[in-house]
């Protein structure tokens, strides 16, 4: 994956073979992704790459994450549970999502007409950061790291396949990454777990 966030631009993510070639979805809807750039940007919003790719954050606080797929590119919001969405245009990244969290483009012109929306909806995500906001617990039994949550915002397929494990293996990620004490440690314990949660398998299992 990519470290640099202007490489997102000129080259793509880096997470699959696609990458640097003409190919790429980046290349595809690179007009839409920089006008969002753009936008987050003016707004105030710091930037710097997660998960390969550009995310925005406030205060400390991440606020929405930039990606480009093949038949789509969208905005992506960390704590869309306290979004009030008065526009109904949020979208869930999946049947099991728990909250619709993302905008979602099929048109690179589409972020220009939709510009007014897109500033109010961060603006409203900045201002729960200011006020140091958060959505309620979850009712789960256990809590998923915040790291795992970060990549499965970004990363809808890793998103899908964790939803779909049972209880029992997501609390096995949900330990196996709580157990290591340095944020940097449960980034790179995700990265390594990817493959085993596509596969269905939990965090002991081979």
């Amino acid at each position: 994956m990519i470290t640099e966030i202007e490489d997102y631009f000129s080259q793509g993510c880096g997470r699959c073979e696609r990458f640097a070639t003409a190919d790429c979805s980046t290349r595809l809807w690179q007009p839409g992704l920089v006008a969002l750039r753009r936008i987050c940007l003016d707004v105030g919003l710091g930037e710097h790459v997660k998960w390969g790719h550009p995310c925005y954050a406030h205060q400390g606080r991440s606020i929405a994450i930039v990606g480009a797929f093949r038949g789509d590119f969208r905005l992506s919001f960390f704590h869309a549970a306290l979004l009030k969405d008065p526009q109904g245009v949020l979208e869930r990244q999946g049947p099991n999502t728990q909250h619709a969290n993302m905008l979602r483009f099929a048109d690179n012109d589409a972020v220009a007409s939709q510009e007014a929306l897109i500033r109010a909806y961060l603006a409203e995500a900045v201002g729960y950061a200011d006020a140091g906001i958060t959505p309620p617990k979850s009712q789960a039994t256990f809590e998923i790291p915040e790291e795992l949550s970060d990549a499965m915002a970004a990363d809808p397929e890793l998103a899908e396949a964790f939803a779909k494990l049972t209880p029992g293996r997501q609390r096995s990620y949900a330990i196996h990454l709580s157990s290591a004490k340095k944020a940097a440690t449960r980034v790179a314990r995700v990265a390594k777990a990817r493959p085993k949660i596509l596969a269905g398998k939990g965090a002991n299992e081979r």
